[in-house]
């Protein structure tokens, strides 16, 4: 199976290590307009390099990691190259606010997996959210299932609701990493070392994460078994709320959401 990366940045360069995990780097195509950085990637897989020509011509599955902005030019130049094909490659998309039927416009009628990942799939600890069109057959869903099962959790979302699901897994990481470097912001401030805040905060961050979705319990119900009443916790969890805390989080949401309708096709 012959698995082309047309886009080698943080989200396509991610996808192709967890790519390389299950199918193995001598399987993986990379291309990028920045050849020095293709080349550094398909160095650390083991696999080749190509131009988007050659990606197009002999991947059966070819990832689309290019800007939304950049997407529609993109395909427009390989199109001969697709359509010359006697067989129909299966495009996997992860633009932002592009649909599968833009793709399809810009690309051919070809069957296409459209995917929001984020970039925690680079350590087995992503999420990708995927939807199909209608032509992708179950063995080629299958095909994509497999190759990614190393990334992390896969779920299936209808196409109306990918891009509210992509402002929270998508963007989320962003998101935590801030609460990740102000926790150990706060440690610091109370006297602990650098490395250390920053070790327990991440750490912390990871098992309460876990323990989501290992216990099925919901999240304000695990909050207040931390909650010693007149507790330190619940000071702390107080300072919070004082502070906007859920609102602003809510926000951060709801703001990346109206900015993907604005790139929105």
């Amino acid at each position: 199976m012959a698995i082309g990366f047309i886009g080698a940045g943080n989200m396509g360069g991610a996808l192709a290590v967890a790519a390389a995990r299950t199918v193995g780097g001598a399987n993986l195509l990379i291309a990028d307009a920045d050849t020095a950085k293709a080349a550094a990637l398909a160095d650390t897989l083991g696999a080749a390099t190509a131009d988007n020509a050659g990606v197009a011509a002999d991947s059966e599955y070819i990832f689309l990691g290019v800007k939304p902005q950049m997407m529609e030019d993109m395909l427009a130049d390989l199109r001969p190259a697709l359509e010359a094909r006697a067989d129909k490659p299966v495009l996997i998309s992860m633009a932002a606010g592009l649909s599968i039927g833009c793709i399809k416009d810009w690309a051919g009628d070809l069957p296409v997996i459209r995917i929001m990942p984020n970039t925690p799939v680079a350590v087995g600890a992503g999420m990708i959210l995927h939807t199909a069109s209608p032509d992708v057959t179950e063995a080629q869903l299958g095909g994509f299932l497999a190759m990614m099962a190393a990334a992390g959790r896969l779920g299936e979302i209808p196409e109306k609701l990918i891009d509210a699901g992509s402002c929270v897994s998508g963007c989320g990481p962003a998101f935590a990493y801030l609460f990740i470097e102000a926790l150990a912001d706060g440690g610091v401030e109370c006297g602990l070392p650098r490395a250390q805040a920053l070790d327990y905060a991440a750490q912390t961050v990871l098992g309460a994460a876990q323990m989501v979705l290992t216990t099925g319990r919901h999240p304000g119900a695990l909050k207040d078994a931390v909650c010693s009443p007149g507790g330190t916790t619940i000071a702390g969890v107080h300072a919070l709320e004082a502070g906007g805390f859920r609102s602003l989080a809510m926000d951060a949401v709801t703001a990346a959401y109206d900015r993907t309708l604005e790139l929105k096709k």
